[in-house]
């Protein structure tokens, strides 16, 4: 009787999924605890099952609308279940990793679309970053496959997103933001970036139309967050640009955890292989560190730090650059005297506690510091020839410059320095009830930087000084005598000291909800931020801005797995110090908030192709800004007016197309394109410096069939050309030239020693639970690729010459990637 009983309930509970025919989709690659793929894991429901295969990949349809316990097995992993309850025709990629000796979470509940899909915020796997080749290898390096997000300098890991310059963009770890250098003026000075990829667990991106939780920018925001590890481990890599190491641990109660990498890079390999010839030493190095606590069920507490030191020595010897056309060639050649000294020295400590007060309501306070030292000192003498090159193919003199033109010189000197303290601290919040999410923080802040700027540039033509563009003379010896007086091209000199004091604020709320059979999700928020200037011989200025949020997404109950978004607000960037700053060095206290309105909306269309899963994200947006704070932009150096004397607009179109083109392996394609412009003093809409009107990018990965232990990637970048190459002293509306376009293609190949899938009980490759062996080629077509013009004049036609600053040629590197 009991048998026939419980028969009966299993056909009924089935009924209403074989009567109606509706069915869901899970689908995702599973990995182990050192991020490597599981073989043969065991995943069944209560009508049916599968197992992953040798990439880790699996895909299982099970009933829609109704909850589904997943669960999945291994013979050497910890077990996990998971409920589901996903909606008729829906793909869901649900990634679960299964540990060996740790207990896992009993149950997790999915329902419907992930979160960040819903936020228009998209999702890399950090297992990803560290494998797909750059000159720049990291997070930076991706985001600029990504449709909508720009960099045409593969020395620098600065980026620029929908017309935004390289200020305008977040960055958080763990929730703390992060800051970058002051005084760095090129990529090859830059080093390292503040995120390690070592110690990533989890990368969100967002391009634009962000929530109010995520601070006053006008741009973008990256949200890392550093991994809790679950046992002991240690992680290398080397290659000929440097190698870090990473060490992670748990106590047994994992009540503790920690991990700490190190880092080291040399830019040698690349920068020796431009056309300058130097002596370069450069020493890059990092230590980075997040440790967790657990004092008791409801107590956590956190730290996150990090110290660097940057030291950059440069001293130029000779260069010869060909430029000109095949019918009338120019080269130009410097002789080079003096060097640079440049450090960059920062420490950094955060302090975090989270506290349960129940199952609704979570406290965090974090108390942060920053401080940075920084110097760039140099003196650099150029000597110039500009001439004719000998095109006779046989002669022994052939590519040599036959006749000159223009002899000259330049003599650069600058001592500049800057002490900056960030102290903050900040109290966050959330309480969660019947699928309402409210947040809200309070933030202060103390920035307190003091600055010496002390540059200044002579340039002389056959002997005679050129005078600086703000002297309508032109000194046009030896043929005319001339009688004013001698003053340096450029010069500046200012100190300051600077107090910018700040108090932030949000709340917001967010719900989940359906409209008929529709899925349905609301975020709403509003921002506040008020700050004073102050210090040495500034008269103090306070402001205050508001800035409301909003977005919207709809995900139709079709048998078509679509999702809708529609987000925007007003988005205030306070100017931070070098916003502060006009060209002259001088502070100026009265600097408004750069506003932009900005609206996007957006789509995600989920589907399937040869049975493995697609997603196509297209988004419009359109910004349109006031206030604006015009700038100039040299190699990585912005200087700003600072005296808001702009506004602008920029709209365009984002495509990212992504999924399996290689069963197991993620790649994409992305497309964007973008038009900005600005009106400056009213004098008419120009381009701005950030108008890169087209990008295409693609992030292929592959292996061999037949030897899946070999592993290809590719990572390529092809963007319009910026305007740019002028002068940083010349009117824009007189120069609206643009750089050459930029195209690079980076290759990678690995191949795999030992994963989790080859194991070894003896010899050599025991110790090891991971370990390959890499080859990359940056640049593969060995394209000329410029940032920059160096400006020479012909003492004979008076004439000024452009002289491209190529990047980097094609280089190779050899690396490994090893696991304990």
């Amino acid at each position: 009787m009991t048998t026939k009983a419980n028969l009966l309930q299993l056909l009924v509970f089935l009924l209403p999924v074989f009567a109606l025919a509706q069915t869901a989709t899970i689908t995702g690659v599973i990995l182990n605890s050192e991020e490597s793929p599981i073989e043969n894991v065991n995943i069944k429901t209560f009508i049916n099952g599968t197992k992953t295969n040798e990439n880790g990949f699996y895909e299982l349809k099970i009933p829609a609308n109704i909850d589904v316990d997943i669960e999945f097995t291994h013979i050497s992993h910890k077990k996990v279940k998971a409920t589901l309850n996903l909606n008729n025709g829906e793909v869901l990629e649900f990634n679960p990793i299964l540990n060996v000796s740790i207990e896992q979470i009993s149950t997790v509940v999915i329902s419907g679309k992930k979160r960040k899909d819903i936020e228009g915020i998209i999702t890399i796997s950090p297992a990803v970053i560290r494998k797909i080749p750059g000159a720049n290898a990291g997070v930076e390096n991706l985001l600029k496959t990504l449709p909508g997000v720009s960099g045409n300098n593969e020395l620098s890991t600065q980026y620029s997103v929908r017309g935004g310059n390289f200020d305008e963009n977040l960055v958080y770890v763990n929730g703390i933001e992060v800051y970058r250098p002051f005084l760095v003026r090129s990529g090859q000075q830059e080093g390292l970036s503040f995120v390690n990829s070592d110690l990533v667990e989890n990368i969100a991106f967002s391009a634009g139309g962000f929530q109010a939780k995520y601070g006053d920018k006008l741009s973008s925001v990256l949200d890392i967050t550093y991994k809790k590890p679950t046992q002991f481990g240690v992680s290398a890599d080397l290659s000929l640009l440097g190698g870090s190491l990473a060490l992670e641990t748990a106590s047994k109660d994992s009540k503790f955890t920690g991990i700490v990498g190190v880092r080291y890079r040399d830019n040698s390999l690349l920068v020796k292989a431009k056309e300058t010839e130097t002596n370069y030493d450069p020493k890059f190095a990092d230590v980075q560190s997040y440790f967790t606590y657990q004092v008791n069920d409801k107590l956590e507490l956190r730290f996150l730090g990090n110290a660097s030191l940057n030291k950059y020595n440069y001293e130029p010897q000779t260069r010869q650059t060909n430029f000109g056309t095949l019918a009338d060639p120019l080269a130009l050649l410097v002789y080079y005297e003096g060097q640079e000294h440049d450090s960059y020295q920062t420490l950094f400590g955060a302090l975090q506690g989270s506290y349960d007060v129940n199952e609704h309501l979570n406290l965090n306070l974090v108390a942060s510091t920053y401080h940075t030292t920084e110097e760039e000192h140099f003196d650099i003498l150029a000597q110039y020839r500009l001439g004719q090159v000998n095109t006779n193919i046989g002669d022994e003199d052939l590519g040599e410059v036959e006749f000159s033109e223009g002899i000259g010189g330049q003599l650069n000197h600058g001592r500049n320095d800057l002490d900056a303290l960030i102290t903050t601290l900040e109290h966050k919040g959330t309480y969660t009830k019947n699928d309402n999410d409210f947040k809200w923080s309070i933030k202060y802040t103390n920035e307190d930087i003091r600055d010496r700027l002390i540059e200044w540039e002579v340039i002389d033509s056959a002997g005679f000084s050129i005078n600086p563009p703000t002297v309508d003379a032109f000194n046009d010896q030896p043929y005319t005598p001339y009688e004013g007086p001698l003053a340096a091209f450029q010069n500046v000199n200012a100190r300051n000291s600077t107090q910018i004091n700040r108090l932030q604020s949000y709340v917001q709320w967010s719900k989940k909800s359906s409209i008929g059979e529709h899925d349905v999700w609301y975020n709403a928020g509003v921002r506040s931020h008020s700050w004073t200037v102050k210090g040495d011989d500034i008269t103090s200025q306070s402001q205050t801005v508001f800035s409301p949020r909003a977005q919207f997404a709809l995900q139709p109950n079709w048998s078509a797995d679509m999702l809708f978004r529609i987000s925007g607000g007003f988005y205030y960037q306070p100017p931070f110090y070098k916003e502060l700053r006009n060209a002259n060095g001088v502070v100026q206290p009265n600097v408004k908030a750069q506003q932009s309105i900005h609206l996007v909306v957006g789509n995600d269309y989920s589907f399937n192709i040869w049975e493995r899963p697609f997603k196509l994200t297209s988004e419009v947006y359109y910004k349109k800004l006031s206030d604006v704070n015009p700038y100039s932009v040299e190699n990585v150096r912005i200087r700003y007016r600072a005296n808001n004397s702009a506004e602008a607009y920029a709209y365009g179109l984002d495509l990212r197309l992504n999924g399996e083109f290689v069963p197991g392996t993620e790649s994409w394609f992305s497309f964007g394109f973008l038009k900005t412009e600005e009106n400056i003093d009213n004098r008419g809409y120009i381009a701005r410096p950030t108008d890169q009107r087209l990008k295409f990018a693609a992030l292929f990965q592959d292996y061999v069939p037949n030897l899946p232990n070999f592993k290809m990637y590719l990572n390529v970048v092809y963007n319009t050309g910026l305007p740019g190459g002028s002068p940083s002293y010349t009117d824009p509306y007189q120069y609206q030239s643009r750089l050459p376009d930029y195209k690079r293609a980076d290759i990678g190949f690995q191949f795999v020693v030992v994963d989790a899938k080859k194991q070894f009980a003896s010899g050599w490759k025991k110790p090891f639970k991971e370990l390959s062996l890499g080859f990359e080629i940056f640049n593969v077509f060995d394209n000329q690729n410029s940032i920059t013009n160096t400006w020479v004049r012909d003492v004979y036609s008076k004439r000024q010459y452009a002289i491209p600053n190529y990047l980097t040629p094609r280089v190779f590197n050899v690396k490994t990637s090893m696991r304990f």
